[in-house]
Parts: C-alpha cells; sequence; structure tokens
C-alpha cells in the first residue's frame, strides 16, 4: 500500500555543518565531510572533503583531500586530490593541489601549483621567482 520513496543522495554527503547566519573563530579538525554556510575565520584541517557554501565566507587555510568552493574564501587551500570553484565561487589565495577545477564564472586570485602525476608527466615545475609555472618547460614536455 504505502512504498518507500527513496531520497536523493547528495554526491557529497555532510556530516558537519556550520549552517548559514552562524560565525566560528578558531582551529577546525574533522574527518568526516564538512560544510560551511556561514562565516569561519581561522584554520581548517580535514582528511575528508570540504565543501564552502554559496553563502559562506571563509578567512582561513585549509588543508583537506577534496575543496569545493562556491562562497568566498581568503586563505591559501592544500588539497590532496582535487579543489574544484563553481560559478559562484571565489578564492583569493595560493593553492597546490593534484587537480584544479574552475567553472565559468568562478574566481581565482591567487598562485596555484600542480601537484602529483600529473606535474610529474608534464615536466612542469614551479618557478621559484613567482610561483608559477614555467612555460619553457610545458613548451618541451608537449
Amino acid at each position: 500500500m504505502f512504498k518507500a520513496i527513496a531520497k536523493p543522495v547528495h554526491p557529497i554527503s555532510t556530516d558537519t555543518l556550520l549552517s548559514s547566519g552562524s560565525s566560528f573563530e578558531g582551529m577546525l579538525h574533522s574527518e568526516a565531510p564538512l560544510r560551511i554556510e556561514g562565516r569561519y575565520q581561522g584554520e581548517i584541517k580535514s582528511t575528508n572533503v570540504v565543501v564552502i557554501g554559496e553563502s559562506a565566507v571563509v578567512q582561513a587555510d585549509i588543508n583537506a583531500a577534496e575543496v569545493v568552493i562556491a562562497g568566498k574564501v581568503f586563505g591559501n587551500i592544500r588539497a590532496d586530490k582535487r579543489v574544484t570553484i563553481t560559478s559562484t565561487g571565489e578564492l583569493y589565495g595560493n593553492l597546490t593541489s593534484n587537480t584544479l577545477v574552475i567553472i565559468d564564472g568562478g574566481i581565482m586570485n591567487g598562485f596555484s601549483q600542480m601537484t602529483g602525476a600529473v606535474a610529474a608527466q608534464t615536466g612542469e615545475l614551479p618557478d621559484p621567482q613567482n610561483g608559477t609555472l614555467s612555460t619553457r618547460h610545458a613548451a618541451e614536455a608537449g
């Protein structure tokens, strides 16, 4: 008589949420997926995904497995796997990651450095003078 209705599962489920209208300051360590929709200032360390929602304003350095930015981040990011800046996302700081995705409309104001297999395969090395990839190495690798 009654059918179970399957709930759609968001591809990045969230165990920890700092909701819109909330603010927090300090050091945050998380092994669970983390989503911030409010204001945060300090430092974030996670072994999982960190999602910065559209209404979020984060002033922090972030070290995580993966970071998705749909709001504003002022600080440096280090991600083991991937950083995604959505069309509403803004990053004002430097980042180091294996993969960087910036969707049309997303803003990144800073330097990026590729890590892992991608940089090793292309032979691109960071220029110590300004933190950018050397185009000479990129041209020789292709």
